[in-house]
């Protein structure tokens, strides 16, 4: 076992947060699938440890290895802001498995207006879960908004998808295959705004660079909320846009068509070997401690942060979510 290095802080990110390959190999490591099979109590003893990290009461007998493992866990399962357990819908270290299967239904089942309907209803569901999970939980959103932004999301969905599914019935068949992307990003576009809407209402926290606090910013709030939409249709893109092409030509091939059974979960395995790596790729085309340059803030906050510290603090600093 590796000793802890004089210094060790473990909420020192253990690659580089200002590259894209430094946030890759984090967000690999904390969106690791396997973290969801961990049992309850072992998260809880990582939350534990890493707060006594935190406090500079090492256990005895820890090593570097136990500490780093246990940080993963804790921010694969806890709200990085409050610190509250996820519910296990919602962590990202579930969206390779979540992810997988309703993708992979949803581009099998295209056909027919019900089943568009239904799985594009359940895919939804799963996104307001994941989205109200991921907030920034500094701005508390009631449970009717939650049910606004719900119904509007869902409905944004179901009319693109059923639109469009109409509209491309005299369309190549590999436009129809791509109906359930279009409705996937339009439906993003609507739920993530709608479900963090008291962030863009009210403004997110922001920070300098040491955490202290300078206030509340509804423009850091719309940058940080436009790159959370960003991130979750790349995330979606390669496989629900490659993965019809590769299902199309697959399909003319006799040996297809004798399995026809087979197809759904043939769809299902592929979108995860997509979603295994567009996952932490997806998450890690931004910082999540995202940054704003102070002429961008709103004018009145952006006086109250010069008149208080002048020109030593040219960005500011808040939690985008994910």
């Amino acid at each position: 076992m590796a000793a802890i290095p004089l210094g060790f802080n473990i909420d020192t990110p253990r690659w580089d947060q200002g590259t894209f390959v430094g946030r890759l190999q984090h967000f690999l490591n904390i969106t690791d699938p396997r973290t969801v099979l961990v049992p309850e109590g072992e998260l809880d003893r990582a939350k534990a440890l890493v707060e006594s990290c935190r406090a500079g009461l090492v256990p005895p007998g820890s090593s570097q290895e136990q500490l780093l493992y246990a940080k993963k866990l804790y921010d694969s399962a806890f709200h990085p802001d409050s610190g509250e357990k996820m519910n296990l819908i919602g962590r990202m270290s579930f969206q390779v498995p979540g992810g997988m299967a309703l993708t992979g239904c949803m581009l099998q089942f295209y056909r027919t207006v019900p089943a568009v309907v239904f799985w594009q209803w359940v895919n939804q569901s799963f996104n307001a879960i994941v989205n109200y999970t991921n907030r920034n939980a500094a701005s508390p959103i009631s449970l009717r908004q939650i049910g606004v932004a719900y119904v509007t999301a869902t409905g944004t969905a179901l009319a693109t998808a059923v639109g469009l599914n109409l509209y491309t019935k005299r369309a190549p068949p590999l436009l129809a295959r791509w109906v359930p992307f279009a409705a996937v990003a339009a439906a993003n576009c609507v739920n993530i705004p709608m479900m963090r809407q008291q962030e863009i209402i009210n403004g997110v926290t922001v920070t300098d660079k040491d955490n202290n606090e300078l206030g509340h910013s509804r423009r850091a709030a719309a940058k940080g909320i436009a790159q959370v939409v960003v991130s979750r249709i790349t995330m979606a893109a390669p496989g629900m846009i490659i993965l019809p092409i590769i299902m199309e030509r697959l399909e003319k091939f006799p040996f297809m068509q004798r399995i026809r059974v087979l197809h759904g979960p043939l769809q299902v395995l592929l979108c995860g070997g997509f979603l295994l790596f567009m996952v932490p790729a997806a998450c890690a085309l931004f910082p999540q401690r995202c940054s704003l340059a102070l002429a961008d803030l709103e004018p009145e906050l952006r006086e109250s942060i010069m008149a208080k510290h002048g020109d030593k603090v040219p960005y500011v600093y808040f939690n985008k979510g994910l």
